[in-house]
């Protein structure tokens, strides 16, 4: 069974979320990311340090899934008024601080990852961490899994 699944180059259909649109595509893991996923995923990050209740609603609204689940290592929170309960928790610590992607999105299926940078007033960098994201048929976000730093080096 395995051996067919890992021989199977057949071109097959694959739907886009992100243009809502069915393709037939090479089997292949790899999707380009897509500038709607850009947008999503860096509308998320300005989201998540926006100071304004009122914006930062309008934001998260815009771009997650209103069951959407955010799951960082501290913390977790389920649904738009949870995740942004979760930016007030990060504006208490790093005020004035702004998220910043610092990597293309490395996506295929529903799935993505990048990394990012919270980045103080001055410049110096707090925290540096990366997203493994989920979204849904309709290109909102459903579930991001957050870690923090980098990954050490096997040993």
């Amino acid at each position: 069974m395995t051996s067919r699944v890992i021989a199977n180059d057949r071109p097959r259909a694959h739907h886009d979320p992100m243009t809502n649109t069915t393709t037939a595509t090479p089997s292949s893991n790899t999707m380009a990311p897509t500038t709607t996923l850009d947008v999503m995923v860096d509308t998320h990050l300005r989201a998540y340090c926006e100071p304004d209740p009122d914006t930062r609603a309008d934001l998260l609204a815009a771009v997650w899934a209103p069951t959407g689940t955010l799951i960082d290592p501290p913390f977790d929170g389920e649904g738009l008024d949870a995740i942004a309960a979760m930016v007030d928790v990060v504006l208490t610590h790093y005020a004035g601080h702004t998220f910043r992607r610092t990597t293309a999105i490395d996506a295929h299926h529903a799935f993505g990852r990048y990394e990012w940078e919270l980045v103080g007033p001055d410049g110096d960098v707090a925290v540096t961490g990366t997203d493994i994201v989920e979204i849904d048929d309709d290109g909102r976000l459903t579930r991001i899994i957050g870690f923090f730093g980098l990954l050490a080096s096997a040993a």
